[in-house]
């Protein structure tokens, strides 16, 4: 049975599309929840925003999740400043880091209007960064495709999805 109250199946299918920002934040909190579950490997994931400060996670320790926000903001900041062979810097689409006890994956996810009351809205929207962390012998392939699946699952909660058009830029 699915721990979402807004959902009562024995599928566990995703919550109906909430038009709320609560509603909204809280269908992308199960679904951040379920990918950590589900996904072989995965022990944690938070989504934070691009200025450092947790967003939604899936049952992290509050501590350990706002002191995590606040360095992969770092890396996703440094890894969008980088300039490629094209002169442009661009955000990267993932930058995975390869520890002694984990792999941390970081990817962009896209612009959302479901942190109205976040202090990094602006214009009603939050850019967000998606960190997960993984075991040592996590297939790194498997969590970066599912990674990019759960971000496509956010798509109807964010104003911009993380997936734009060739040349098109992602702030």
């Amino acid at each position: 049975m699915s721990t979402h109250p807004a959902t009562n199946n024995v599928t566990g299918d995703a919550p109906a599309t909430e038009t709320t920002a609560s509603g909204q934040r809280d269908n992308m909190a199960w679904l951040l929840r379920q990918f950590a579950s589900d996904t072989t490997g995965v022990t944690h994931a938070v989504l934070l925003s691009r200025d450092g400060l947790r967003l939604l996670d899936s049952d992290v320790d509050k501590d350990w999740a706002d002191e995590l926000s606040a360095a992969i903001s770092g890396v996703a900041s440094l890894a969008a400043n980088i300039t490629g062979p094209t002169h442009k810097k661009r955000p990267a689409r993932q930058v995975v880091i390869e520890r002694d006890d984990c792999l941390i994956f970081v990817q962009s996810s896209g612009r959302s209007a479901a942190f109205e009351g976040h202090p990094g809205n602006e214009r009603g929207v939050v850019d967000t960064v998606l960190a997960v962390i993984a075991t040592m012998d996590a297939d790194a392939g498997t969590v970066g495709f599912e990674m990019g699946r759960l971000v496509q699952k956010f798509a109807p909660y964010m104003q911009i999805p993380v997936r734009v058009g060739t040349g098109d830029e992602v702030r």
